[in-house]
């Protein structure tokens, strides 16, 4: 059976929605008394719960912001009790879960994350399911089908059954973004910072079957060769102008969206890009940057769906960038879209 064949349309009455597949990670954070030698010993101090990757991300985002349609996951879970916190999270949050496939030969994929307080966390991944996610798992049709508007697919770069391009120059993920746009829904795609040595050209292929493309500074890096930051790690504006030309002349049709914690350019073809600035955020109001740029992404996702101008979206998304970071996870820090409004008005008037 194809993922999305099952789509349960429980609201009806609501208009549009947005779908998001990709990845769907249980996440066991482990808090250590320190970072061991090989052969030594550490006390795990406190384990903390909790469900992310790409799509799960975003969709908790949205949820979170109070989306007014309707909300869907698309991908590969295992037929475990992983895969159950996965569905129960998600379904907690009002998220359509009828989307997701168990597979009784695949465990859900997890990462365990290793924390020592003030030092940076350690992350040991298995892919389990959703390695084993293809295009041929995934219905668009199904979704656009039940009235869903736009379709989110991420990560690129942590989805090798959708990244490896086979004999015909094709990609899973670009056959899978062929057929969400040819059933009418919009597409929309991120990436993850991989240093796949191929990055620029598994990403590349499925480019020109992309709407809107939403990443961040370094994978627009990675994507086009361009180099966006210096050696002292200060923003190259002129690069990322450079990366996001680029990222349209492979075929990006509607936007190329790239954000840093510095800055956001929105490139559109024929249009001069747009720039707007990130809202300051005190560093020691910083409780982990883990998430950031989903939050960014889902309120893009927002404003994309509510035909909101590009201005208005931006003010959104780095406000709720800058809520996500006084999150101990990625989704925790995620307020209701009207506070965000709130704070974007009194930020820039002009801009809500």
């Amino acid at each position: 059976m194809r993922v999305g064949e099952e789509v349960h349309d429980r609201d009806s009455q609501k208009q549009g929605g947005i779908v998001c597949a990709g990845n769907f990670i249980v996440d066991r954070v482990h808090t250590l008394s320190y970072w061991p030698e090989e052969g030594n010993l550490a006390h795990i101090l406190h384990q903390d719960l909790g469900v992310g990757g790409g799509a799960a991300n975003v969709v908790t985002d949205l949820a979170s912001l109070g989306f007014p349609g309707k909300l869907a996951a698309a991908g590969c879970i295992g037929a475990d009790q992983d895969g159950e916190i996965v569905k129960a999270r998600l379904a907690l949050a009002g998220v359509d879960v009828g989307g997701l496939t168990a597979l009784a030969d695949r465990v859900t994929a997890h990462t365990h994350v290793m924390n020592v307080p003030g030092q940076n966390r350690t992350f040991f991944y298995h892919g389990g399911a959703n390695d084993a996610v293809t295009d041929e798992l995934v219905s668009p049709a199904a979704f656009a089908k039940a009235g869903y508007r736009l379709f989110y697919l991420g990560y690129l770069m942590l989805l090798p059954g959708l990244d490896r391009i086979g004999p015909d120059g094709r990609s899973g993920a670009s056959r899978l973004l062929e057929a969400a746009r040819r059933a009418g829904l919009t597409t929309c795609v991120d990436f993850v910072s991989s240093e796949d040595p191929e990055f620029a050209a598994k990403v590349g292929v499925a480019l020109p079957f992309c709407d809107f493309l939403i990443i961040n500074e370094m994978e627009a890096g990675r994507a086009t060769g361009v180099t966006v930051r210096d050696a002292n790690g200060d923003l190259i504006e002129a690069g990322l102008l450079e990366a996001g030309e680029r990222l349209l002349a492979a075929g990006v049709t509607k936007g190329a969206i790239i954000h840093a914690p510095e800055i956001c350019f929105w490139f559109a073809s024929g249009a001069c890009p747009i720039m707007t600035r990130s809202r300051p955020v005190d560093p020691d109001d910083i409780v982990s940057t883990v998430g950031a740029g989903d939050a960014f992404c889902a309120a893009v996702l927002y404003g994309l769906h509510e035909n909101w101008p590009v201005e208005h979206i931006c003010a959104v998304a780095h406000a709720a960038a800058a809520h996500c970071l006084a999150g101990a996870t990625a989704t925790d820090g995620i307020p209701d879209m009207s506070v965000l409004l709130r704070e974007a008005k009194e930020t820039n008037p002009q801009s809500a």
